[in-house]
């Protein structure tokens, strides 16, 4: 067992830091490109973690950073300290309105539209369909 525990230790820091070489932003990265800092954290698993851990990520802004992921919208507070943004119905709401008018008129307008084709093909069937008058009756 004891022959064992380096080599996972080795495996564990060499996948910690792989993780963390892929998922650090490009503007964090110290010394060498992302890319070059990936090839030699595969290509030497024990020193390219440590040297990864040491020389390449910028460990300042990580000890600004309190969540591992980007903030959005609330600014880097609880959920429950965020300003509240008023619930506003669709009934309520004058954009949605708006859009519903305007909605409206467009499908009247193609409606319109289609009956007017209905009508004139209507007339066409019927003017088809109709004996042609003979000049001698």
């Amino acid at each position: 067992m004891l022959r064992i525990l380096p080599t996972l230790l080795v495996l564990a820091l060499w996948v910690w830091a792989f993780i963390d070489c892929l998922t650090t932003p490009e503007e964090e990265v110290r010394h060498l490109p992302k890319v070059v800092w990936i090839i030699i954290v595969l290509l030497f698993p024990l020193v390219g973690s440590i040297a990864w851990l040491i020389a390449g990520r910028d460990r300042r802004s990580a000890r600004a950073r309190t969540t591992p992921w980007p903030s959005g919208r609330t600014d880097g507070r609880a959920e429950h300290e965020r300003p509240r943004q008023p619930f506003v119905a669709p009934d309520d709401n004058p954009e949605f309105l708006a859009s519903l008018k305007k909605d409206d008129a467009t499908h009247e307008d193609m409606l319109k539209q289609w009956e007017a084709d209905l009508r004139r093909r209507e007339e066409d069937l019927r003017r088809k369909d109709e004996p042609d008058a003979d000049p001698k009756a």
